[in-house]
């Protein structure tokens, strides 16, 4: 029979087989153990296991690990293949209530509720005992993972509720003398925590120790201004009023005898409550789950300044939470104003509503403050004249809430000192002078996960901590959106988190999704949008047809047919109504659900124009652009852009800046110019693109604006076009390693070239598909088709292009053992490269030069090479040919006896190989450091080299590579003893080398060893 498993996660996480405590091996299974325990019986996708084992930094195999650590959890743990279940794309942990002592925990908590409930508070006080004591240590902290602290962070807060709740019920079995000392301590572990310091002075001052309670309060009156800057809650002031008076509600109850059953319910006198001020009171109520906005609402209750009124005005987008952080800030700042406290809605943004007259409001403000409406007079001079004159020598509170404008609700301030006015509103109100300024963005992530747990209660969000997380992201943080989609919870409760998670996510109906009874963020949205006058209802529309993420001011210039200080003053304008946001300088964007409401707007005429223009502009800014970083790509002069303003692209690191910032936007902008219909601007912009795409080593991007491009050319008829845009494509094909692909989009290339009787066209194809045929090992093709380049090319000016042709004609003649030849054909490489100013070129020369110097055995020619290489070479532009640069560098240098600078530039090779470079490089990388660690006597670090060498180059299919890593692979085995496998490894190297077709007359390829 085997020992029954249990589960710990309260405190550092235990698993036990009967008494033996089992190890479980490392940081990620307890991580991932642990994430499955908080939400048991709950499906967990693998991703969220990553998450939670890694945080932000997963390896790559990250997936493969999970599975891996599952499985070896299962052998680990008795009985572990029935508890850890796969389900569907996760796993989920099944165990009984009384494996795992969350679950005991939580259901103390339900007894307790349920003895509170039937009136028996002892048996209450005791569950809650009980579930406290399942506890063994302090939750794990932010070194257990982010998503795990984030967990506990929950569960630590009910355990946290779950104390008050027990103190609350031995105050009320009077039990007030024994609870000092456990409350001293807990109010030493929470200073700032005010349920537990008011236990501490009613228990103090039932106790007999008065002085003591009234201490506390003022010790944390004082933390709380330090800290935050604002005076303790209503409810503590309360009871320090009560305890300063010995109010005879605070008194003591008796001790009950244990057979009687006293009322859970708190007595009379533990709440005691302020008694209502004559002054009138007009505030909303305050919301009990207001959440976040620390740091806003401590600006706000911090003392202004004495000699004048203080006015406050709050601005933020629609559904931002203004209101609700006004009234909270006027219920904590209600003492200080006895004579008044007042809210009025000016119904500046209200459906079916005009803004409030001025004049009509004082007078309502009058009226509340007692004076009679006879004494009211009727002209706007009269009524402001009286409403300064009643609030002079008054502290008044007034909250002037959804302000149209700063006309509407100057007249309404107060005059004197003593008074505070808090304004809320969509507009920044830039024209109230002496006005403080709160501007609200959305709610961080951890805020707006407070705020959903709050209004959908801990269990709820808890079961579902994910769909919980990403129900906040899909909402945008915005805290109307969020009350709106917990009021949908709350309404369907046979709903999950996910179920509304899924609903959200179709893009084209989450505004729909994010309506509940009145309240809805579209209607929020579009009172704002009516606000507007016609021509920035226009300009919202057209800056909404911006694909990106953001944009800058040149581009909406673009948008809206305008100069660009015109522009500016347009986004200026919408940022002051916090329609757009603006993260950085000079860049603006639309909040997520204003960029969706944006786009569901009737389209009008005029967008399809605006659209063009916006092409326009990045077509010229890119022409600019790739004109100044590849000054020798060919140019299209007849083809220039109808409207666009001259770019403000001056510098290469300008012009690199805009395309390092502004890729994944003007990718975008191809898409959607491929679906409307703009062919050749497609093609045009793209191959600009793939300029940049391709110096850094952007492979997939690149792929996608190639095809983007191609099919753009065909579509329009231009035959030069698509002749260039299937060479480019073909070019991406050839580093992704897709050699027949690359082969059919460059030999229908060639056929347009010929029938063009485009010569230079022709030798760029007839030079690539030679790069093909020799990388899958057809030589003599290769061979005939690179010469056949290289005299065209000869009959045509000098070009950069040629210097590929030469390049790649240097690499066959390597592989087939001309190495004379090879050095030839490299250095004319290098000359064309450099008579063009094109150092991608050049470093490719530079590297095949040296490799055919090193076979010449001329070390001295081969280092002066590879230096200027790595002088050429730049990270940041072609990444992978400056590790090869490396790599040879390394080999030349080991030749040489500089040992410390050969490994230097191999380390450094092989980081860039690995993150930056393609599977073809790499496999050149690896196998060259694989010989060079092998000439070393590291076998063993050359046969890992080799073997990775070879995996790469199967995948892509490169026989001359997988044999040099075979061959490296048989040497390294061979020095480790291993014969058998050395001759299996030489045989397959053979076999590839054998597979190969080879000119006439001419030997098959050397493997270098």
């Amino acid at each position: 029979m085997s020992e029954r498993v249990s589960f710990g996660v309260l405190g550092p996480l235990e698993v036990r087989a009967g008494e033996r405590r089992l190890r479980l091996g490392g940081t990620v299974p307890t991580r991932i153990l642990t994430t499955l325990l908080l939400s048991p019986g709950q499906m967990l996708p693998v991703s969220r296991l990553v998450e939670a084992a890694w945080d932000e930094d997963p390896p790559a195999t990250a997936a493969h690990q999970v599975r891996k650590t599952v499985s070896d959890l299962r052998q680990r743990i008795p009985e572990g293949s029935t508890l850890i279940i796969t389900d569907g794309p996760g796993y989920r942990i099944e165990v009984a209530p009384d494996q795992l002592d969350l679950s005991q925990f939580s259901g103390r908590l339900q007894q307790a509720r349920e003895a509170a409930v039937g009136g028996r508070t002892a048996d209450a006080a005791e569950q809650l005992r009980a579930a406290l004591a399942l506890w063994r240590g302090p939750a794990p902290d932010a070194s257990s993972g982010s998503l795990i602290a984030a967990g506990f962070a929950v569960l630590n807060e009910r355990r946290l509720v779950a104390v008050g709740q027990l103190v609350d019920l031995r105050l009320g079995l009077g039990e007030h003398e024994e609870l000092v000392g456990d409350l001293r301590e807990l109010t030493a572990q929470h200073p700032l925590r005010e349920d537990f310091r008011g236990q501490l002075m009613l228990a103090l001052y039932r106790s007999g120790r008065q002085a003591e309670a009234l201490g506390e309060y003022a010790t944390l009156r004082e933390l709380l201004m330090e800290e935050l800057g604002v005076y303790p809650g209503r409810q503590l002031g309360g009871l320090y009023e009560a305890i300063l008076r010995g109010g005879p509600e605070l008194l003591a109850p008796e001790r009950a005898p244990k057979e009687e059953v006293p009322r859970l319910e708190a007595p009379e006198q533990e709440a005691a409550v302020l008694e209502e001020p004559a002054a009138p009171c007009t505030l909303p109520h305050d919301l009990t789950d207001f959440t976040g906005r620390e740091r806003e609402l401590a600006a706000l209750l911090a003392e202004g300044d004495s000699t004048g009124p203080r006015i406050v005005a709050i601005d933020g987008m629609g559904g931002s939470g203004k209101t609700a952080l006004a009234v909270r800030a006027a219920h904590r700042l209600a003492e200080h104003y006895p004579d008044g406290r007042l809210h009025t809605d000016l119904r500046g943004f209200s459906p079916g509503q005009e803004p409030r007259d001025p004049g009509t409001v004082i007078a309502a403000l009058l009226r509340t403050l007692g004076v009679p409406g006879e004494r009211i007079p009727e002209d706007i001079d009269g009524r402001t004249a009286l409403w300064r004159a009643t609030l002079s020598g008054r502290r008044v509170l007034l909250v002037l809430d959804n302000a149209a404008d700063a006309s509407q609700v100057r007249p309404l301030l107060p005059a004197s000192a003593g008074c505070l006015a808090l304004i809320t509103s969509r507009i920044r109100m830039s024209g109230l002078d002496g006005t403080e300024s709160v501007t609200l963005d959305v709610l961080s992530a951890s805020d707006s996960l407070a705020l959903l747990t709050a209004a959908l209660g801990e269990e709820r969000a808890g079961a579902e901590p994910a769909a919980t997380a990403a129900l906040a992201e899909l909402c945008g943080y915005l805290p109307l959106a969020l009350r709106v989609a917990a009021a949908r919870l709350r309404s369907r409760p046979r709903w999950t988190v996910q179920y509304l998670v899924v609903r959200l996510r179709d893009e084209a109906r989450r505004l729909d999704e994010l309506r509940s009874g009145d309240r809805s963020v579209e209607a929020t949205l579009r009172l704002s949008r009516q606000a507007m006058d016609a021509e920035h209802r226009t300009a919202l529309r057209l800056l909404g047809l911006h694909p990106g993420v953001d944009f800058d001011v040149p581009a909406a210039a673009a948008l809206l047919a305008l100069p660009r200080p015109e522009a500016e003053d347009v986004l200026e304008h919408f940022l002051d109504v916090h329609l757009l946001e603006q993260h950085e300088m000079g860049r603006c964007s639309f909040h997520d659900l204003v960029r969706r409401f944006v786009r569901r707007l009737p389209q009008e005429e005029g967008e399809t124009a605006a659209f063009e223009r916006l092409l326009d502009h990045y077509l010229a800014t890119t022409d600019e652009a790739c004109r100044i970083l590849f000054p020798s790509r060919g140019t299209d002069p007849q083809r220039s852009p109808r409207f666009a303003e001259p770019p403000v692209i001056t510098t290469p690191e300008q012009a690199a800046g805009f395309f390092d910032r502004e890729r994944g936007t003007l990718l975008a902008v191809v898409r959607r110019a491929a679906d409307e219909g703009f062919d050749l601007q497609v093609a045009r912009l793209a191959r600009n693109l793939l300029f940049h795409f391709n110096s850094r080593s952007l492979l997939q991007e690149y792929e996608e604006a190639a095809r983007l491009a191609v099919t753009a050319a065909r579509r329009c008829g231009d035959r030069a076009e698509l002749c260039r845009s299937l060479s480019n494509l073909a070019s991406g094909l050839w580093k992704l390693g897709r050699f027949d692909d690359g082969i059919a989009a460059e030999s229908e290339a060639l056929e347009i070239a010929r029938r063009l009787g485009n010569l230079a066209g022709e030798a760029s194809c007839l030079d690539t598909l030679g790069l093909f045929h020799g990388c899958l090992g057809d030589l003599a093709a290769a061979l005939r088709l690179l010469e056949r380049s290289v005299e065209l090319y000869a009959g045509l000016p000098p070009s950069r292009q040629a210097a590929y042709a030469y390049c790649n004609l240097s690499t066959v003649y390597t592989w087939l053992g001309r190495s004379a030849d090879a050095v030839k054909t490299a250095e004319q490489a290098v000359r064309l490269s450099r008579l063009h100013g094109a150092p991608g070129e050049e470093i490719a020369a530079l590297n095949d030069l040296a490799i055919a110097q090193l076979d010449l055995g001329d070390l001295e020619a081969a280092r002066s090479a590879a230096v200027q290489a790595l002088e050429t070479g730049d990270e940041n532009r072609v990444p992978e040919d400056l590790a090869l640069a490396l790599a040879v560098a390394s080999e030349v240098l080991a030749r040489l006896g500089a040992w410390a600078r050969s490994d230097a530039c191999a380390k450094r090779s092989l980081e860039l190989a690995r993150s930056k470079g393609t599977p073809l490089r790499q496999a050149m990388v690896e196998n060259i450091l694989g010989r060079l660690r092998g000439s070393e006597g590291d076998h063993r670090q050359a046969l890992a080299l080799h073997r990775s060498a070879y995996a790469h180059a199967q995948t892509i299919g490169y026989p001359i590579e997988s044999a040099q890593a075979c061959a490296g692979i048989a040497a390294a085995l061979a020095a480790l003893g291993d014969e058998d496998g050395a001759r299996t490894h030489r045989t397959r190297a053979e076999a590839l080398v054998a597979g190969m077709t080879v000119p006439p007359g001419q030997s098959a390829p050397v493997l270098r060893s």
